[in-house]
């Protein structure tokens, strides 16, 4: 879709406009009718902001396919229509991430809330509506809604969808061999990503996924990557490629851009609403990555934040994106372009996935965990099994 940003006019303007003011962040139009011209200004650029600080979106007052679909999403409250699995176009919504939410507070198990009506939620509510005594159709009619309504919920803290990663990840051991990881190098094709001085983000990301490949295939792990050199697929097929692989997690790689040529560093990124809904795991990953990195190569350290973006919250595994240095800052961009600096990062990224399953056991401090000693750790481990 055309990106939408201040300044614009027309009917998708207007669309914007009414939705912002349904949801309370514009004045409510006065008898159904728009406010005033519509007219992308201050007013709306601010409450667009507003929004997408709330759902975990980028920042940045435009709206973009991403920003659209969360708006069109929050106009629907749980009650609002009947939710049912339709495969040809799953139905998405704010009300649909409330039921995911209902589901699993009963115990019935709805997957990672996405706010999607996917196959997993409907079992979900097929098997509420069979404990239930109810007709087991797997739509979330009336009679459906009083129900879950009713009930108390059966846990409450902890996000139990959360509590099982957490249980897999322990059940799985510390070795790496046999996990199967998909890595995400950011952009592709012919979107190049951050371009500054010739070098662009797509190349960089692609060369540093083919670095720590390599090092996880040494370690008996089975890397997968979303992309060839030459493609860039949406991110919600990045995405769906991960599910379909059953990957254990899921690594995307970028680097970043800004105005400012002094901002720089390295941020990581993990599912997460900002609400308390977020993917333990994928923060407790963000947490080593961040900090392997930053010991390693004394990067600023620009910390983990959740989001909600796609290759984030449509995975069904842990997920991290990680934005490793400002190719709009002069240093992030040498150091980037050095491949022993890469080498760097590649190994600690492997590191940091490694200190994920050791679960705090035979671990050594931040940044000193090397390759070799990895290799040794998974030999000695396995010979020892």
């Amino acid at each position: 879709m055309q990106l939408l940003h201040r300044g614009d006019v027309g009917p998708a303007v207007a669309e914007i406009r009414n939705t912002l003011a349904a949801l309370g962040l514009l004045p409510a139009p006065p008898n159904g009718t728009a406010t005033g011209p519509a007219n992308f200004d201050a007013a709306v650029e601010q409450a667009v902001r507003v929004f997408q600080q709330r759902r975990g979106l980028i920042t940045d007052g435009v709206v973009g396919p991403a920003t659209y679909r969360a708006l069109i999403d929050a106009r629907w409250r749980l009650g609002d229509r009947s939710l049912a699995y339709l495969v040809s176009k799953p139905i998405s919504g704010d009300d649909v991430f409330a039921l995911q939410e209902r589901l699993l507070e009963l115990g019935f198990d709805a997957g990672r809330p996405d706010g999607i009506f996917g196959w997993q939620t409907e079992q979900a509510l097929r098997s509420f509506q069979r404990d239930y005594g109810l007709g087991n159709d797997g739509i979330c009619g009336p009679n459906t809604l009083r129900a879950l309504k009713q009930l108390a919920p059966k846990v409450r803290g902890g996000r139990p969808v959360y509590l099982r990663e957490q249980e897999k990840v322990r059940r799985s051991g510390p070795l790496l061999r046999g996990k199967r990881i998909v890595l995400d190098p950011g952009h592709g094709g012919t979107d190049r990503g951050v371009t500054v001085g010739g070098v662009n983000e797509a190349d960089l990301a692609w060369d540093l996924v083919r670095r720590l490949e390599g090092r996880m295939v040494a370690t008996g792990m089975e890397a997968l990557i979303t992309r060839g050199p030459h493609s860039c697929p949406p991110e919600a097929d990045r995405a769906g490629f991960a599910n379909e692989a059953g990957a254990d997690l899921f690594l995307s790689l970028h680097m970043d851009a800004n105005s400012a040529p002094a901002a720089q560093g390295v941020a990581s990124f993990h599912f997460g609403t900002g609400n308390g809904t977020t993917s333990t795991v994928g923060e407790a990953l963000a947490g080593f990555l961040q900090r392997e990195i930053v010991a390693r190569t004394g990067m600023l350290d620009c910390r983990i934040h959740p989001k909600t973006w796609e290759v984030l919250r449509l995975t069904r595994m842990p997920a991290v994106r990680t934005e490793i240095g400002y190719l709009t800052n002069p240093d992030d961009r040498r150091r980037l372009l050095d491949p022993a600096f890469r080498d760097i990062i590649a190994e600690g990224l492997l590191v940091a996935v490694k200190r994920l399953y050791l679960l705090g056991k035979d671990d050594q401090p931040t940044g000193t965990f090397t390759f070799d000693d990895l290799l040794r750790h998974e030999l000695t481990r396995a010979e020892g099994a």
